[in-house]
Formats: structure tokens, C-alpha cells, sequence
């Protein structure tokens, strides 16, 4: 499914509110500028069998008050669950995720800081990180941008003014 598809999947999933879809209509381009980075179309994250997301925290070796709660994706299943331990394999399950979706579901995220992104099957060394704050000021940059483009051509005199 490419990024147009998966845009559209989430405003007809979204709650018909009259608000959700328009909110998803109007992020969508910085869903799709930062999907554009990553690799893959989809990814894997880790659930429990309740459909909670696996959160791992990570603690900062010279500050241990210091902590970033992660969710990981992966490029494949397999990479999933062997990042998951032997005692908890019964109750996790690794299901694909179109990475818009994935972005979308970080802006609403409080509890989490970050998705890590593992990009190379194999390989947990090579990964990308967005950070939901960074999101966060992207969607608002953007929103911001198309406010005052909407303002300007309201407030300029129509082009067949004579």
C-alpha cells in the first residue's frame, strides 16, 4: 500500500465526527515528508495480546534519572519477536503497521518520547528515530503555514477586480 492509500485508510478509519478525518486531512503531508525518510511502507511493532503497544523504556547510562520511553518498529516479523525475550514470546505478537499509521498513532501518544525504526533486516544497529516532539512541531509548523496562506489569499483583492 503506498503513502496516498495509507492516507486514505486513515481518514475512512478515522471517527466520523466531523473533525478526525479533517485533522488527518490536514497532517497528512507531514505524515507523508516524514514517511518518505523511512524505508519501508510498514513495519512491525511489538504487541501484547491485549493490542498495547510494547514500550520499552531506555535509561541514560551517565544520568540514570534520565529516561526516553521507545516503541520499536521493525522492517520483518522475524526481527520483532527475537527482540522479544523467551518469557514473553507467549504474550507478545509482532503485527505489521502501515508506517503512517505508525506516525500518526506517536502524535496521540503521550507515554511515549519516541518510534525507533529498525531499517535492515538483521540489523539492530542501523535505525531511525522520531521523536514525537519533533513531530508535534511539524504538524503545528504546518498547520500554522496553511493558516496564513488561507488568510493572505482571503485578504487580497480577487484577480478580476477591474
Amino acid at each position: 500500500m503506498d503513502l496516498n492509500q495509507q492516507i486514505q485508510v486513515l481518514i475512512d478509519n478515522a471517527p466520523q465526527d466531523g473533525t478526525t478525518p479533517k485533522v488527518v486531512r490536514a497532517i497528512a503531508p507531514v505524515l507523508q515528508q516524514v514517511a518518505q525518510q523511512l524505508h519501508h511502507s510498514q513495519y512491525y511493532i511489538v504487541q501484547t495480546l491485549n493490542s498495547d503497544w510494547v514500550l520499552t523504556v531506555l535509561s541514560n547510562r551517565g544520568n540514570p534519572n534520565l529516561e526516553k520511553r521507545a516503541i520499536y518498529a521493525f522492517p520483518s516479523r522475524e526481527d520483532a519477536l527475537a527482540a522479544v525475550s523467551s518469557t514473553r514470546k507467549a504474550q507478545n505478537l509482532a503485527l505489521p503497521m502501515p508506517v503512517t499509521h505508525i506516525l500518526f498513532q506517536l502524535v496521540a501518544m503521550e507515554a511515549v518520547d519516541s518510534i525507533v525504526f529498525f531499517e535492515t533486516p538483521g540489523n539492530r544497529s542501523a535505525a531511525i528515530e522520531v521523536r514525537r516532539q519533533d513531530m508535534q512541531y511539524l504538524i503545528q509548523s504546518h498547520l500554522q503555514q496553511n493558516q496564513s496562506i488561507r488568510r493572505s489569499k482571503r485578504n487580497s483583492p480577487p484577480p478580476d477586480i477591474a
